[in-house]
């Protein structure tokens, strides 16, 4: 049988995911569990390895995936978009095994407790470690979404997760949630803790007042040999989604064009393969691996997917492998690349997800992180409260993690409606372990965490869920902003996803009356992004909610989840365990 180089390309892609599922291991010791996993032959010549979104989690956690991901247009029904059995089935990974776990929602509490927790950056050097003597000359890039999300990252400004990259062996890096410590603060890092060790690139990042390169667009690395190009894509959307008086001197974008002319210059100085360092999102990857010609991979980020099949997208000059590797520290992805006479010839992809019970946690990271922690570990370790019930973020609509914030803002703030950014970082508790302040951080810890309330009329309420929503299931890759549904608590609405602007929607009620247009309605919220509110004292959101956990006498209930009705034949927005 002949197969076109497109064919062959999709063959490999699903090859690459074959035989990743632990059903022959799942009744035997971690250990031997751990061998089978992490035994992955080497192929090619380039070898490049790709954590992203690690949310600055040192220690192992606890993550339940989405049981919701809804994809619109071109989308809809494809990967990333896929969720519980349908990944599972795509990627060809038997249930009840430990990379089912990982992937998924499925069975999660009994799951969690059977395969323990993933992540932390002990484990996660050892496998890097491993890696990279089985594959001599691989490169560590970091998708970014690395300096923040925890207590210890906010406290040192990013310094832990500096010096804890610096360790792991970070070769090449882009950002996002980075620039909210300041563009000051950024560059000191670059120019100072990264010179003449971690390239930091961004080809879409450039002065506001003269167009000039903010960072290096792209490096090219000698792997074995062959020179490979690793451009940098940061954020798009970062002064839109975050706060614009951070980043106040920098312009962002996606800038297809100057991707371009990167791609054709770096192939123009020698580059022989040429991969984007992404924190697009991936259906934002996917639509520019259609538009821009002549990338041979993105590794991508921001969307937190954990995709264990490559994506291959076709495009004028051949195709380009599309992947994302998940977040909180919990995969690493793994790319082999064969390059033949300047060109990519085959790949094979692997997407590891990182056990601490199957891997030991490596020595000196083990000391550093235990060195960055001491001065913290009282305080992050205080139990505020134990839960009764699953806590946990991800999904389109809510999460009781998220739940548990809106009832503590309206409880202690005495608002009718509170709001609660879709954000998607933030760790997992099961039902009976404590809600540390460790944990508390996990779910709030940014540079601009301020609690706010606003007497807001109620056409403005529909306004703002108008908006996001649109954000969020536009169906241009490009209009997305890469999160998930803002957390409502008191309202109740209902949401026609595949609706058009302004109009999904709907039969928004406080207990269970008709919202009115012109009525002024007392809302809590956190997190906002004018910079007016720095300055207004507001306290931070996690001191309201720890006095609201305080007060719950030890014990938090299980949350019921405040999710929208959906009125258009798609999924339940998911009550899934």
């Amino acid at each position: 049988m002949n197969l076109t180089k497109r064919e062959f390309f999709q063959v490999l892609g699903a090859a690459s995911a074959a035989g990743m599922s632990l059903g022959h291991y799942q009744n035997a010791s971690a250990q031997t569990a751990a061998d089978g996993l992490y035994d992955v032959p080497k192929f090619g010549n380039v070898s490049l390895l790709h954590m992203t979104d690690c949310h600055a989690q040192l220690n192992p956690i606890h993550f339940r995936e989405p049981s919701i991901n809804l994809g619109f247009g071109d989308m809809r029904g494809k990967l990333p978009h896929l969720v519980g059995e349908q990944l599972l089935k795509a990627a060809g990974v038997r249930p009840g095994t430990a990379q089912a776990h990982a992937l998924t929602y499925l069975n999660f509490e009994q799951a969690a407790k059977r395969y323990g927790k993933v992540g932390g950056f002990a484990h996660l050097a050892t496998l890097v470690k491993r890696l990279k003597a089985s594959r001599p000359g691989a490169l560590l890039l970091d998708g970014g979404d690395t300096w923040q999300g925890s207590a210890t990252a906010l406290w040192t400004k990013g310094q832990d997760m500096v010096d804890a990259c610096k360790l792991l062996g970070v070769d090449v890096m882009t950002g996002h949630w980075e620039f909210t410590l300041g563009m000051e603060r950024v560059q000191e890092i670059i120019n100072k803790d990264f010179a003449g060790k971690v390239d930091f690139v961004a080809q879409n990042v450039k002065t506001a007042d003269f167009g000039d390169p903010v960072f290096k667009p792209y490096v090219i690395k000698e792997i074995n040999g062959v020179a490979v190009a690793i451009i940098g894509q940061a954020f798009p959307y970062t002064p839109i989604a975050n706060p614009r008086y951070m980043v106040a001197d920098w312009e962002f974008g996606i800038q297809d064009q100057n991707m371009q002319k990167m791609v054709d210059e770096a192939k123009g100085k020698g580059a022989q393969a040429v991969v984007v360092l992404s924190h697009n999102g991936m259906d934002v990857d996917l639509k520019m691996a259609s538009r821009v010609s002549g990338i041979d991979a993105i590794l991508g980020g921001h969307t937190h997917d954990g995709m264990p099949v490559a994506s291959v997208v076709a495009n004028k000059s051949g195709q380009t492998i599309v992947t994302n590797a998940g977040s909180n520290g919990k995969f690493l992805g793994v790319l082999d690349l064969e390059v033949k006479d300047k060109t990519v010839t085959g790949f094979r992809y692997k997407l590891l997800p990182v056990f601490a019970n199957m891997l030991p946690a490596d020595a000196q990271m083990s000391e550093l992180i235990t060195r960055i922690r001491a001065p913290h570990e009282a305080k992050l370790s205080e139990t505020l409260a134990i839960t009764e019930g699953l806590l946990y973020r991800r999904g389109n609509f809510n999460g009781t993690g998220d739940q548990l914030l809106v009832d503590a803002l309206m409880d202690v703030q005495g608002a009718e409606i509170a709001f609660s950014p879709g954000f998607r970082w933030g760790t997992t508790l099961l039902p009976g372990q404590p809600i540390t302040r460790e944990w508390l951080m996990d779910m709030t810890a940014t540079t601009y965490s301020y609690a706010t309330i606003t007497e807001m009329k109620g056409e403005m309420i529909k306004t703002i869920l108008e908006d996001v929503a649109d954000n969020l299931f536009n169906p241009d890759p490009y209009y997305q902003q890469g999160g998930d549904m803002v957390r409502v608590g008191g309202l109740s609405y209902a949401c026609d996803p595949q609706a058009g602007m302004g109009q999904r929607i709907s039969d928004m009620r406080l207990k269970g009356q008709l919202i009115d247009a012109s009525k002024t309605y007392k809302v809590a919220g956190w997190a906002p992004v004018a910079e007016e509110a720095s300055k207004a004292g507001n306290k931070m959101v996690w001191e309201l909610v720890e006095q609201w956990l305080k007060s719950r006498g030890g014990k938090v209930s299980t949350r019921k989840l405040n999710a929208p009705k959906i009125t258009s034949g798609l999924p339940n927005p998911g009550y899934a365990a």
